[in-house]
């Protein structure tokens, strides 16, 4: 059992690192196409929340494989760490699908790392919550200290986007929606994402009880 573990996660763990330097290569590419260099590809790179949680996605999967014992191993070994990444992949895949796919059109290489980034590491990822993350210690607290997360990921954009002039995603684009809207529409989602978190939480609880009455 332990071994077909080790492989479900070596396996989510490649997808997740190939999305994110597939992605790191296509942002590299497009910056020295639009002339602003491999370093202004890489500054682009790590503005997106979705680039941002697949490498957070394939840290904490690789993490706890190579130094189990780790600071960082034991972090990630954590089922309210587990279940807080578990949250943020789940709100990239689904702000994605319903905000963002329709505003553009990915060819080629590009597509495949929109369908890796946005759907296939989601996916796995709760898989991997699912069969193999403890549920038993979560907590509904747990759900607001997620929170923070993109919270801060908002703050960063922000602070960024007022440096360089740009901004990762429409609806915090200060420049062209302003931001009251930009507040707004980061509250509804931040929103949003306690409401999964909440989810994450009750659905964990339902298992861990229906285990622990299978067992007795």
């Amino acid at each position: 059992m332990q071994t077909r573990k080790t492989t479900l996660v070596i396996a989510f763990a490649a997808v997740a690192w190939l999305g994110v330097l597939l992605q790191l290569y296509l942002s590299a590419r497009l910056g020295v196409a639009n002339g602003k260099g491999i370093a202004g590809g890489i500054v682009a790179f790590f503005g997106y929340f979705t680039v941002l949680t697949n490498i957070l996605v394939a840290v904490a999967l690789t993490a706890p494989l190579l130094a189990p014992a780790s600071p960082v191993g034991r972090f990630f070994l954590r089922s309210s760490v587990m279940t807080g990444v578990a949250t943020s992949i789940t709100l990239v895949g689904i702000a994605y699908h319903l905000l963002l796919r329709n505003i553009w059109a990915p060819q080629g290489l590009q597509l495949l790392a929109d369908v890796v980034l946005h759907y296939a590491v989601p996916f796995a990822y709760v898989v991997y919550w699912w069969l193999a993350v403890p549920k038993e210690s979560l907590r509904w607290v747990d759900a607001f200290t997620w929170s923070v997360y993109p919270a801060a990921y908002v703050a960063y954009a922000l602070a960024r986007g007022a440096l360089i002039g740009s901004y990762p995603y429409p609806f915090i684009d200060v420049t062209s929606i302003g931001y009251q809207q930009t507040l707004l529409n980061a509250l509804g989602l931040l929103m949003v994402f306690i409401a999964m978190g909440l989810l994450f939480v009750a659905v964990g609880g339902a298992s861990s009880r229906q285990r622990l009455a299978s067992v007795r």
